[in-house]
C-alpha cells in the first residue's frame, strides 16, 4: 500500500491509467476549446446572443452520447478485462481525432459538431472503466487520494487543452493545423500508455448484455436506488456536473462581454479554475485523513455557492469591448478578485467531488460499481442536457452571463440543501470535522490496528464529550457508539448522535429496559459485521483518572464473539468539554486548536477479554497524560 497518493504515480498499478486519463482529457480539450474559439472569435465573433447559443449548443452535443449509451457503457466495463477495453477506446480515439483534423481542414462547423458527438461517445466508453478499475487497483485507504489524482490530473489537462485550443488556433496563422497534429500525436501517446496498464480481471464476464439502453438505464436507476445513500451521491454527483457545465460553459462570454478581455483573458479565468480544482482534490486526502470523509462534500457546496455569487457581485456587466490584453487585465483589483473566485470555486469543488466519487466506489457492490458509474453518467448528461437548456432558454429571455451565473449559484445553495435534508450523514460529517479539526490537533497513533473489514468492538477512556465525535472522525470506518443516555440528549451534539445511530444506554439500576434494548442493539450491529464502540467506564471522568471499567464489555463478548480494540485519548483533560474545574461546557472556551492524541493498540481475541486486562492496556496506552 502506499505510504501517501503521489506515491501512487511510482507504481504500475495506477500510473500508466493515470497517464491515459489524463492524455484522453486533454485531447478532448484541445479539440473542445479549438472549436469553442472558431464559434466564439471568429465564425459569430460580433454576436453575443448567436455566439452564447452556439456555445451552448455545442456543450449539449458533446454530452448528449453519456445520456443514451452510459447503460451499455456501464455494463462493457463490467463484463470485458478493462485494461483491452481501455486500449480498443483508444485506437478510437485516434480515428475520431482524424475526422477532427478533416473537420479543421474545412472549417465545416457541422461535421464538427458530429466529431464532438463521436469524441462524446468516447467519453462514455471510458467513463465507467475510469472509476471502475480503481477499487481493483487501490485498497480502501487509497480511494480518496486516488480519486484525488485523477481529478487534478483531469483538470490540468483541461487547463493545458485550453491553453493549446484556444491559443494556437487565436494567435497563429496556421494554429489549426498545429492543433490537428497536436490531437493526433496525444491520441497515439495515449494508445501506448494503455498498453502498459496491467491486467484487470473481468468483474461480471457471464454477464449478458443489454443492448436496449431504455431498459438498461430504467435497470441502472432501480438498482442504485438499492442504497439510498450511494443513489443520493449520485444526484449529488450529477448536480455538481449541472453547475460545472453552466459556469464552464459561460466563461468565453463572460471573459469576453463581462470582463472586456481578449481570449487570453478566458485562458487565465480557466488556468485559476482549473489549479483551483487540482489544489483542492489533492488537500482532500490530507483533510479527510485518508478516510472516505463525506464531512467534506457540505464544506465544499458552501464554497462554491459563496464564490459563485461574489463572481457575480464583483462583476456584473454584460456588454464590455473584448479590448483587454492579460497584462492589462491584471492591472485592478476588480480582476484580481475574478480570479481569486475562480480559483477558490475550483478548491471546494475539489473538496465536493473527490469525496463523492469514493464514497460510491467505497459503498457500491463491488461487482456493480462500473454500472453504478454508468448509471451516474446518465444523470450527469441529464444534467447537463438540462444545464444546456436553461443556459440557451436564460439568454433567449434576455439574461446575461453575469445573471446565469448568479442564478446557477443560488440554485446550488438550494439543491445542495436539498440532498443534504434528505442524506444527513453528509451535515453529520461535516460537523464533526468542522468541530473536531478547529478545537484540536490530533497525533494518530496506530489508527492502521483498527481492522479494515469485519465484527470489533472499540473501547476507549472517556474523557470528554467530544470522544465520540474525536473517534468517529478519525476512524476510517463508520462506527457505531453505545453511549450515556444523558450524553445522547446534549444539545447540538443530540443530533450528530441520532443521525450516527449511536445507541443510547443506562444502568441496570436506572433503567434496566433501555439497558437490554442497547444490547440487543450492539448484538445486532455485530453480527453485521459493523464497528461498535463503547467507554467501558460507563462516564465521563470527574477527576482526569480513567474510572474502573465495568463487566459489560465481557457480557457484549460472550455474547457476540469478537476482537476488541483498545484505544486511549489523552490531552482532552482540562477542555471545555471535560469536567475539570466544574461541569462541562460550564464556561467561555480558553483554547482551540489543541494538541491531543489518539492512540490504537493491539487487537485482543475475544475469548481473552477481560474488563481488567483492557484498563490496563488502555491505561498504558493512555500515558502519564489525562
Amino acid at each position: 500500500m502506499s505510504g501517501n497518493q503521489f506515491d501512487l504515480l511510482k507504481q504500475r498499478r495506477f500510473l500508466p491509467f493515470f497517464i491515459t486519463q489524463a492524455l484522453g482529457a486533454l485531447n478532448d480539450n484541445i479539440f473542445k476549446n479549438a472549436f469553442i474559439t472558431l464559434l466564439t472569435f471568429k465564425v459569430v465573433s460580433d454576436n453575443a446572443t448567436e455566439s452564447g447559443l452556439l456555445v451552448n449548443f455545442a456543450a449539449v452535443v458533446f454530452i448528449l452520447p453519456f445520456f443514451l449509451f452510459s447503460g451499455t457503457a456501464g455494463q462493457l466495463a463490467e463484463k470485458y478485462q478493462k485494461h483491452l477495453s481501455i486500449r480498443k477506446i483508444k485506437i478510437f480515439e485516434i480515428l475520431v481525432m482524424a475526422l477532427a483534423c478533416i473537420g479543421f481542414y474545412f472549417s465545416n462547423v457541422n461535421f464538427l459538431m458530429f466529431v464532438l458527438f463521436l469524441m462524446g461517445l468516447q467519453s462514455t466508453l471510458f467513463g465507467p472503466i475510469k472509476y471502475g478499475i480503481l477499487p481493483q487497483h487501490l485498497e480502501n485507504k487509497e480511494l480518496v487520494g486516488g480519486n484525488g489524482l485523477v481529478e487534478m490530473g483531469t483538470f490540468v489537462a483541461i487547463l493545458i487543452g485550453q491553453i493549446i485550443g484556444v491559443e494556437f488556433v487565436r494567435n497563429f496563422d496556421h494554429g489549426v493545423e498545429i492543433v490537428c497534429g497536436i490531437v493526433l500525436f496525444v491520441a497515439l501517446l495515449g494508445y501506448l500508455s494503455s498498453r502498459t496498464i496491467p491486467l484487470t480481471p473481468s468483474v461480471e464476464p457471464d454477464l449478458k448484455i443489454n443492448w436496449n439502453p431504455i431498459t438498461e438505464t430504467f435497470k441502472n436507476f432501480k438498482f442504485m436506488k438499492t442504497n439510498r445513500t450511494v443513489f443520493l451521491s449520485v444526484l449529488g454527483i450529477s448536480w455538481f456536473w449541472f453547475f460545472g457545465a453552466t459556469i464552464l460553459t459561460q466563461l468565453p462570454n463572460y471573459a469576453k462581454h463581462t470582463l472586456g478581455g481578449q481570449a487570453g483573458v478566458y485562458t487565465l479565468l480557466l488556468t485559476f479554475f482549473s489549479i483551483g480544482i487540482g489544489i483542492g482534490s489533492i488537500l482532500c486526502e490530507k483533510m479527510s485523513g485518508r478516510k472516505v470523509e463525506i464531512g467534506l462534500v457540505p464544506f465544499g457546496a458552501i464554497g462554491m455557492t459563496l464564490f459563485t455569487v461574489d463572481l457575480y457581485f464583483n462583476n456584473n456587466i454584460s456588454d464590455a469591448e473584448p479590448l483587454l490584453t492579460n497584462m492589462e487585465f491584471l492591472k485592478t483589483w476588480q480582476n484580481w478578485r475574478t480570479l481569486i473566485d475562480s480559483a477558490l470555486i475550483g478548491v471546494f469543488s475539489g473538496f465536493y467531488i473527490v469525496p463523492m466519487y469514493a464514497l460510491i466506489q467505497q459503498r457500491s457492490e463491488k461487482h456493480h460499481v462500473s454500472r453504478i458509474i454508468a448509471g451516474n453518467n446518465i444523470l450527469n448528461a441529464l444534467f447537463m442536457v438540462l444545464s444546456g437548456a436553461m443556459a440557451i432558454g436564460l439568454i433567449s429571455l434576455g439574461f446575461s452571463i453575469p445573471e446565469i451565473i448568479l442564478i446557477t449559484g443560488v440554485l446550488n445553495a438550494i439543491v445542495t440543501i436539498y440532498i443534504f435534508s434528505l442524506v444527513p450523514e453528509f451535515l453529520m460529517r461535516f460537523l464533526i470535522w468542522i468541530l473536531v479539526n478547529t478545537l484540536y490537533r490530533i497525533k494518530l497513533k496506530d489508527l492502521e490496528k483498527i481492522p479494515e473489514e469485519g465484527p470489533c468492538v472499540l473501547i476507549c477512556n472517556h474523557v470528554s464529550f467530544m470522544d465520540a465525535l474525536i473517534i468517529a472522525g478519525c476512524c476510517r470506518r463508520p462506527v457505531r457508539f453505545v453511549m450515556d443516555h444523558r450524553i445522547f440528549k446534549t444539545p447540538v451534539l443530540s443530533f450528530i448522535f441520532r443521525t450516527a445511530k449511536a445507541i443510547p444506554i443506562a444502568s441496570a439500576k436506572e433503567n434496566p429496559e433501555l439497558m437490554d434494548k442497547a444490547f440487543d442493539k450492539v448484538a445486532e450491529n455485530l453480527e453485521q459485521g459493523e464497528v461498535v464502540c463503547i467507554f467501558p467506564e460507563g462516564k465521563i471522568t470527574a477527576d482526569g483518572k480513567i474510572n474502573p471499567f465495568r463487566p459489560g464489555i465481557e457480557k457484549i463478548v460472550k455474547r457476540t464473539p469478537v476482537p476488541v480494540i483498545p484505544m486511549a485519548l489523552s490531552g482532552l483533560w482540562g477542555s471545555f468539554f471535560s469536567r475539570k474545574d466544574g461541569p462541562a461546557m460550564g464556561s467561555i472556551p480558553k483554547r482551540f486548536w489543541s494538541k491531543i492524541k489518539f492512540s490504537v493498540g493491539d487487537k485482543v481475541a475475544a475469548e481473552d477479554v477481560t474488563a481488567d486486562d483492557l484498563f490496563e492496556k488502555v491505561t498504558k496506552l493512555r500515558g502519564t497524560e489525562a
